[in-house]
């Protein structure tokens, strides 16, 4: 089958079949080196990047539609965030933490060498980057919006706009008990469809799908191992999930909403209408709080949208290539 070339509105030229070219990077923690995997689509001499962050149990592949349509105009990659997917998992479970991710990320980009840095981030990987921005913000070091000459540990970290999936600086209890309820357990089918069908009782909030997409949504977040499907990702990340504190929780939403008044750069916030992690009010309160952000949102969807349906990438893409 024969690919169709186009020019995006950047000049770059991408194929609407090409396929991801799959690399890891080394990041490190306190226990030692690890490899964070990712996939990258369209032109590797673009730099402009978009750096696409999934959910705490998802990964990478969650945005193949989405990197499709956005290769022509981006160099668009799609970390699994250690633990998940084909990233290593970690010798101590304690540093399962946004810090941890934020380091990671911080490796990556340094990689990468953008001189433009957009960021579409769903739940947790949302968090993440609202927790980098506010490092950025925070280090002379690290300046947002700057042109970068090689990213190293004194660099400026080159951010441009940002789409935070469901998520803000204050989490729904209710949702964060839901989600704890599944995330460690150890799961295991005997067939593929048996682990299609357990993805979709559990993820009845990102809206309806058909049979393609429900296997699209399962085919990496399992993996077939010894005659079963298991859940693709390290099962010891509930562990300090689990051990949150509402002290540790107050605090962590302080640094966020702290962050997010600060952000300097647009944003988006596209948050379901049925969602139990982002808050209609909440939602409301990040769009008052800071001027450059706005918000949409999505009905028949709860959390979190999987920004896979043409009309989600077209809000997305709209937000991101609006001049």
């Amino acid at each position: 089958m024969s690919s169709v070339a186009s020019v995006s509105r950047s000049g770059y030229t991408s194929s609407a079949s090409a396929s991801p070219r799959a690399d890891f990077v080394t990041c490190a923690s306190p226990a030692g080196l690890h490899r964070m995997a990712y996939l990258e689509w369209g032109d590797p001499c673009n730099d402009r990047v978009l750096l696409c962050v999934h959910g705490l149990t998802r990964t990478g592949r969650d945005f193949d539609p989405l990197a499709q349509a956005l290769q022509g105009d981006y160099r668009v990659v799609c970390p699994d965030v250690v633990g998940r997917g084909r990233s290593d998992w970690l010798a101590n479970p304690a540093s399962y933490v946004i810090p941890q991710y934020v380091a990671d990320m911080v490796t990556l980009i340094a990689r990468l060498k953008p001189t433009r840095l957009d960021w579409v981030g769903t739940s947790m990987g949302g968090l993440i980057g609202l927790a980098l921005a506010g490092a950025a913000t925070a280090s002379p070091a690290l300046r947002p919006g700057r042109g970068s000459h090689g990213l190293g540990a004194a660099a400026d970290i080159p951010l441009g706009r940002m789409v935070f999936n469901d998520v803000g600086p204050a989490l729904d209890l209710n949702g964060l008990s839901r989600i704890a309820g599944y995330v460690g357990q150890d799961i295991r089918f005997e067939t593929f469809q048996q682990a299609v069908d357990y993805v979709h009782s559990v993820s009845q909030g990102f809206g309806p799908h058909d049979t393609a997409g429900w296997e699209a949504l399962t085919r990496y977040v399992f993996l077939e191992q010894g005659g079963q499907w298991v859940k693709h990702y390290d099962l010891r990340m509930a562990q300090p999930f689990a051990l949150q504190t509402p002290e540790a929780t107050q605090a962590a939403e302080a640094l966020l909403w702290q962050a997010w008044d600060h952000l300097p750069v647009p944003a988006l916030v596209v948050r379901g209408a049925q969602s139990d992690i982002l808050s209609a009010e909440t939602a409301q309160q990040m769009v008052a709080r800071n001027a450059q952000a706005r918000c949409a949102e999505l009905l028949g969807v709860g959390h979190a949208p999987t920004l896979r349906s043409d009309e989600q990438i077209r809000l997305v893409r709209d937000f991101l290539l609006d001049a």
